[in-house]
């Protein structure tokens, strides 16, 4: 089995546990596949994770030192100035618990007794103390990064809103406008040299969280349910397992004649 992968996690970190928590990207995978999320939440068993993106998270880690210089001496970014944002780097004491996985900013929320926590990029303040929440992106495409808009870009945009739904949770004013930081690495030169050439863009967005609240209840309803919920809309994972589960049935079904001494017997493949 991959030291990556413990499809029987520890009871103490499913729904009832004393660890489970209501993250941002499980919020964003009950919108993709309820069944999945109730598999993973409430059975324990989630999806095998992908291999981490180090590349992506270096740019992550370098942009986030950069802005930091700036935070520390409270001054704009000359991102910010490009494309004639009155902002800073917010400062605050909690910042770096804010960015960690597995800690970020969190709220208690009560109609569901959830505790619902997401792990931001950044914060970007205007003199009037409204935030700004901002994401880091990284790619290569060819095109130069300006919009979101193509379906992928859903989860992004959720991804975002859920952010500002925290931070209005904390008590701060939120804009409804958030900041994508792209990172785009070009592929035209003639070699690499040891080297990355990124053309950084920066693409707004004005979330709506509303949608926030009622899938929380959606979600409560869900976990508090005995009945496994339906399949996502295009989930392969659940197609996977739908169709490796019916060829296992009928494989282990299978009888093969085993002949002995005088006799023939049936013996099943034993899966």
């Amino acid at each position: 089995m991959s030291q990556y992968y413990k499809p029987d996690r520890n009871p103490g970190w499913n729904y009832g546990g004393p660890k489970w928590r209501l993250s941002r990207s499980k919020i964003g995978l009950f919108t993709e596949c309820p069944r999945c999320f109730y598999i993973d939440n409430k059975l324990g068993t989630g999806r095998p994770p992908g291999f981490p993106f180090n590349l992506n998270s270096a740019v992550d880690a370098l942009l986030k030192k950069e802005f930091d210089i700036h935070r520390n001496g409270k001054t704009a970014h000359p991102l910010m100035e490009q494309y004639g944002l009155d902002l800073v780097p917010f400062q605050h004491k909690d910042i770096n618990i804010w960015r960690e996985n597995f800690k970020g900013i969190e709220v208690r929320h009560k109609p569901t007794s959830f505790t619902v926590s997401g792990a931001v990029d950044d914060v970007w303040v205007s003199p009037k103390g409204e935030l700004h929440i901002v994401d880091y992106k990284s790619t290569s495409k060819d095109e130069k990064i300006e919009a979101l808009d193509k379906d992928w870009h859903d989860g992004y945009k959720q991804q975002m809103e859920v952010y500002q739904w925290l931070f209005r949770h904390n008590g701060f004013t939120v804009s409804d406008t958030g900041y994508f930081v792209y990172a785009n690495a070009s592929k035209d030169k003639k070699a690499f040299d040891g080297q990355l050439e990124f053309e950084v863009t920066l693409v707004p967005y004005k979330g709506n969280d509303s949608w926030v609240e009622p899938t929380l209840l959606k979600i409560k309803e869900c976990l508090d349910s005995n009945k496994l919920p339906a399949v996502g809309d295009g989930c392969d994972y659940c197609v996977y397992r739908e169709m490796v589960g019916k060829k296992l049935q009928a494989f282990t079904a299978q009888k093969s004649p085993v002949k002995t001494t005088g006799k023939s017997e049936q013996t099943s493949l034993g899966l």
